[in-house]
């Protein structure tokens, strides 16, 4: 928590130097939608105790609906920050094709309600360390918090597992400009170790209208789950998103 405190501090110092010339339009908010599919989502809970369960029984594969809301501020040429919402439920009904145990409740087989919460909430510092022709290149770190939730419900029965925790991210970021209008990007938050992982991808592809407005399109993936005595849960979803942002 020191160390982290340390970081922020100095990420800090240089956003206030930075400020000293600042762009013309520092402020970007953008506003994302998406279809998401899941092609994985296994959990047991507890993990020494819990049926496994492949809530893609219950709740399908998708497509579901989700959004996201993002704001940047760049008070410098190389500096930035981005805070990011992005609120996901998945709620479905499917059968259980055998009896099963998750959270110390008995579950028969048939027909269950299952719920699949992970909203994260995000602050990201990213600095500029490349900027050469058409590419440009960002490091930085993201603190993500989840709050997550998995139910199982039955006429009469039910339990959910719920957690709410703080993960420390490394944060890359390339973009590539083919002309005046349109230019690529990838984007990563990712960490892995331990009892556990989070790995996310975002490949972009934009389109200027004009100094203010842009679209996006893009292919997002986001995998991880945890490993720990208290739970195993890890997912795999997929994103085919549409965005608009403004600066201003």
């Amino acid at each position: 928590m020191r160390t982290l405190c340390h970081l922020l501090a100095l990420a800090l110092l240089a956003l206030c130097h930075a400020c000293e010339v600042q762009p013309e339009r520092p402020f970007r908010a953008e506003f994302e939608g998406a279809a998401i599919w899941q092609s994985r989502n296994d959990v047991a809970v507890p993990n020494d105790t819990g049926s496994r369960i492949d809530l893609l029984d219950l709740t399908g594969t998708g497509p579901e609906f989700g959004a996201r809301l993002a704001f940047d501020y760049n008070p410098g040429a190389d500096h930035g920050l981005r805070a990011v919402a992005a609120p996901l439920t998945i709620n479905g009904t499917g059968n259980l094709d055998q009896p099963v145990s998750f959270q110390g409740q008995n579950f028969a087989a048939g027909e269950t309600n299952a719920k699949y919460k992970f909203n994260t909430y995000r602050l990201t510092y990213r600095y500029r360390y490349y900027n050469e022709g058409p590419w440009q290149l960002h490091v930085g770190a993201t603190g993500l918090i989840r709050d997550a939730e998995i139910k199982l419900e039955q006429p009469g029965v039910s339990a959910s597992e719920t957690n709410v925790g703080f993960v420390p991210l490394l944060h890359l970021e390339a973009s590539y400009r083919f002309d005046e209008h349109w230019h690529a990007g990838a984007e990563f938050d990712g960490l892995a170790g331990g009892p556990g992982r989070l790995l996310e991808l975002a490949l972009r592809v934009n389109y200027d209208i004009d100094d203010q407005w842009t679209v996006t399109g893009g292919y997002r993936t986001l995998e991880g789950g945890a490993d720990t005595d208290s739970v195993y849960a890890f997912g795999w979803l997929h994103f085919g998103l549409l965005a608009v942002s403004y600066r201003f």
